[in-house]
């Protein structure tokens, strides 16, 4: 029996659906994370979690128990918010402390928990410092420290990263999933970041106006999409217009030129439909073999991107990006060369037209 589940859950709003019809399992220990845009219906899920907000319909349960009108103080749920919302009058000890005084356990007790949690978030020197006396990333950390104190059930992360600079968020992202790993706490996790969703994850579940488009692993998300929402929103995509010339056989035609994807074909023969392709599936050497589909196309801008560079070309009237490893001795073609692209048929993601 899953450890937290979500049935039919449907929020309504006088002005429209925000969650419709979300339906989700997840273990215990299992670290989730919400994905998608701004007003997806992401937060607001996560809000009927946290007992915030009521459901039009549907059920919540934790461990066994509906908790779907149960109220927040008593769904034993840790929360951490995007803005910290630390007590600015209290220390950092005070301040993860705080719902262990609220439920009323005693000093001794308040005082072991505390010293732990320090010890966990790396701020053990810290325990007397106020919060204007901290940086961001170690004021998100005495959230995060204050959220465990109480040992939740489940722990809540609203867009706990997305304040902070691009470095930092990096470190912590980590720490957070070594913390969450080492206590086997249940996590569910918002954010409209693909990255952090990915780098994070167990699974993801990615939603899109009120709706869950896809849930699975972050390969399975980033490799296998199964919608044409997911296979755009997630990484970076090449689409091309093509036609099905062969549905059992698995063929393409993209501008004159066939393109095999390695299965047969859901769409009829003479179908139009998209090729998706990622711009890192790409070879200028034949590094696939000789069963590798291959693609003419002229090279029309280089971008330097640090670890890779991004070479931009058409092919058959459209843009096609890929990517090249930034490897000692590359060469790069040079602007309006005609060049070879080469990629595996597996690599071939076909979508409805878009």
């Amino acid at each position: 029996m899953p450890f937290l589940e979500i049935v039919n859950l449907h929020k309504r709003y006088p002005g429209g659906v925000a969650v419709e019809q979300v339906n989700l399992a997840v273990e215990r220990g299992e670290f989730i994370s919400f994905l998608g845009p701004s007003g997806c219906g992401k937060t607001t899920t996560l809000r009927m979690i946290a007992g915030f907000e009521t459901p039009t319909s549907g059920t919540l349960t934790i461990d066994g128990a509906d908790m779907t009108r149960t109220p927040t103080s008593q769904r034993n749920i840790g929360m951490v918010f995007q803005s910290y919302a630390l007590f600015p009058n209290m220390s950092v000890a005070d301040n993860i402390g705080f719902g262990l005084r609220v439920a009323g356990r005693p000093a001794s007790e308040i005082r072991e928990r505390v010293a732990e949690l320090l010890g966990i978030i790396h701020l053990a020197d810290f325990a007397q410092r106020y919060p204007a006396q901290l940086s961001g990333g170690q004021q998100q950390r005495v959230a995060l420290a204050r959220a465990l104190a109480i040992r939740p059930r489940v722990l809540l992360l609203d867009e706990p990263l997305s304040a902070l600079d691009a470095k930092i968020r990096i470190v912590l992202r980590h720490e957070i999933r070594a913390i969450q790993r080492q206590l086997g706490i249940t996590t569910i996790y918002v954010t409209h970041d693909q990255e952090e969703a990915l780098a994070l994850s167990d699974r993801v579940v990615v939603m899109n106006n009120g709706r869950v488009e896809q849930i699975g692993t972050p390969s399975a998300i980033y490799n296998t999409p199964q919608t044409a929402f997911v296979a755009s929103f997630i990484g970076t995509l090449n689409v091309l217009p093509a036609r099905v010339v062969n549905r059992d056989a698995g063929h393409l035609e993209v501008g004159g030129q066939v393109v095999r994807v390695g299965r047969a074909l859901t769409d009829a023969t003479g179908s139009q439909v998209t090729l998706a392709l990622r711009p890192e599936i790409f070879s200028l050497n034949g590094a696939y073999g000789p069963d590798a589909n291959r693609l003419s196309a002229v090279a029309e801008e280089l971008s330097f991107l640090g670890p890779t560079v991004r070479v931009r070309t058409h092919v058959a009237g459209h843009a096609l990006s890929f990517d090249l490893f930034n490897t000692t001795g590359l060469v790069l073609p040079q602007l309006g060369e005609q060049i070879e692209l080469h990629f595996a048929p597996e690599a071939c993601l076909v979508l409805p037209p878009g």
